[in-house]
């Protein structure tokens, strides 16, 4: 057991009994020289370190006003909102000037340095020496930057926690990749089921007949094809003093803000428009139903009229589930007129013309039971999987920092 001593910081603890401690400023200076990103390409820094930046990334108007960055210095951004993000520059380029840009001072192993500034425990301790009103204008500059303390083990000690940490995480890298695969996997499982039964069926032995439509293909015979105009009816209802906001996500939950998140969304000062939404209606969004925002509201409450509200006297969640595997299908992007990407303008105009297959109801009703239930297996499987997930995340920080601030001693080859 080695012996420790207590490093005075709250962030690090102790500390190996041996190891010093250096502030920032003496171990990095600053480059801090203007360029354009017409001489030097645009980099990002980011959580997964300095990255070219890619040509469908927000612009920043910043283009001739940004810093330089050579190969080996390590950027950093300053923002609070930002913590995690930065990296050695594998490559000589511009970066905002939001971003720090240190130059290793002395003799070091800046891959040590790297592990330590990607852990939470510095991201916290970066931020206390920071400014700002609110947390996310909150930034750290470096003049406070450079009086942090870290730990400085010796560079023997900095190249074998270096390596540790690089073969280690690399493993575990690997295992969450896997199992985001396997997630991406199960979620385009759940499209496809979706997809196949609303147009096929439940009995692959039954008569099939071409639709004449091409995104149904063939469908079985005794079904019906129709035109939305005659099977659905687009309802408008008064809204209520007490109604609260109702959103309809991508992932197809149609519920009221509150019951997900209320920051990120813009409020109206008048609600010119609205409409009331109660309990079981089908919501299409009009604008990212393209994306599988496509649902059965859970909640009353009010929305503004981008949310088409729909009734029919057909099964609601069939009609559901086969709007939503036009969406998977990529359908309503192809039919879309609109000029913004990755957009679709999904009004009552288009929902009443579009044709849709038509089960007699006994069927749509065990169409509906069969995805609810293959759906709900499916979901408990990927959430067992996002656990797995999140706790491999866990255990990857935990011992970064725990090999970083020398808790644990990698062992001598």
């Amino acid at each position: 057991m080695r012996e420790m001593k207590d490093s005075g910081l709250k962030w690090l603890g102790e500390i190996p009994a041996d190891w010093a401690l250096a502030k920032i400023g003496g171990l990095y200076s600053i480059r801090n020289e203007k360029v354009s990103d017409k001489d030097y390409p645009p980099l990002s820094v980011t959580n997964k370190g300095i990255l070219p930046q890619l040509e469908t990334a927000a612009k920043t108007n910043d283009g001739d006003n940004r810093k330089l960055v050579r190969v080996g210095d390590f950027a950093i951004n300053s923002r609070s909102d930002r913590r995690g993000s930065c990296g050695i520059s594998p490559y000589d380029g511009s970066v905002s000037l939001i971003n720090i840009v240190m130059v290793p001072r002395n003799e070091m192993v800046p891959t040590y340095y790297e592990w330590l500034f990607h852990t939470t425990q510095f991201g916290d301790e970066n931020y206390r020496w920071g400014h700002g009103i609110v947390d996310d204008l909150w930034t750290t500059g470096w003049q406070d930057m450079k009086k942090i303390t870290i730990p400085m083990p010796s560079l023997d000690e900095q190249r074998r926690i270096a390596d540790y940490l690089d073969t280690k995480c690399a493993e575990i890298d690997a295992l969450t990749a896997d199992i985001q695969t396997q997630i991406d996997t199960l979620e385009q499982y759940k499209r496809s089921v979706i997809t196949e039964t609303v147009t096929k069926g439940l009995n692959p032995d039954a008569e099939m007949k071409d639709s004449g439509i091409q995104w149904i293909g063939m469908m079985p015979a005794h079904w019906d094809c129709i035109r939305g105009k005659y099977i659905l009816k687009y309802i408008q209802k008064p809204v209520r003093d007490d109604d609260g906001v109702i959103t309809c996500f991508r992932d197809g939950e149609v519920t009221l803000r509150s019951n997900r998140r209320e920051d990120g969304f813009t409020m109206a000062d008048k609600e010119i428009g609205y409409q009331g939404i109660d309990v079981g209606d089908l919501v299409v969004h009009g604008m990212d139903g393209f994306a599988g925002a496509i649902g059965i509201s859970d909640s009353r409450g009010k929305a503004s009229p981008v949310l088409n509200v729909l009734d029919t006297k057909q099964n609601k969640r069939y009609i559901m589930y086969f709007l939503r595997s036009m969406a998977y299908s990529d359908v309503f992007l192809a039919l879309a007129t609109g000029i913004r990407v990755r957009s679709c303008d999904l009004r009552w105009n288009k929902l009443s013309e579009l044709f849709y297959p038509i089960p007699p109801l006994e069927e749509q009703e065990a169409i509906v039971d069969y995805i609810d239930s293959i759906l709900r297996r499916t979901d408990e499987v990927i959430a067992a999987k996002k656990e797995q997930f999140s706790t491999l995340e866990a255990y990857k920080k935990s011992l970064i920092y725990e090999y970083v601030t020398g808790k644990k001693e990698v062992p001598l080859s």
